[in-house]
């Protein structure tokens, strides 16, 4: 199986800054595209930023120029830095990655989630 464990959640003031990390473990071949989304009260849950194996990004417009997405592959981590927070950010925000596990079958691709961490931006 495999785990996806996200961090670095809280509570932050409107302009400031947060930094998502967010690790898999367990029975991995290679990671894939792994991606960050968010779910805000009331709301369905949003894409808000991709990263592939090889370093290609993509952004929700709401989040462009302020959010960066990055990885570490040696880690199998993925990170989302949050600049210049606005409440409409307020949300859970998910880790999601596209996983290749060995298994008796060969390779097979899996989707896995993290359980979440809570982001709030307020005064």
């Amino acid at each position: 199986q495999v785990q996806l464990v996200e961090s670095g959640g809280g509570l932050v003031q409107p302009g400031g800054s947060l930094r998502l990390s967010c690790a898999a473990s367990g029975s991995i071949f290679a990671i894939n595209i792994m991606r960050w989304y968010r779910q805000a009260p009331g709301k369905e849950r949003e894409l808000v930023a991709t990263i592939v194996s090889g370093g290609s990004t993509t952004y929700a417009d709401s989040v462009k120029g302020r959010f960066t997405i990055s990885r570490d592959n040696a880690k199998n981590a993925v990170y989302l830095q949050m600049n210049s927070l606005k409440p409409e950010d307020t949300a859970v925000y998910y880790c999601n990655a596209d996983v290749t596990r060995a298994t008796l079958a060969g390779n097979r691709d899996f989707r896995y989630w993290g359980q979440g961490t809570q982001v709030t931006v307020s005064s």
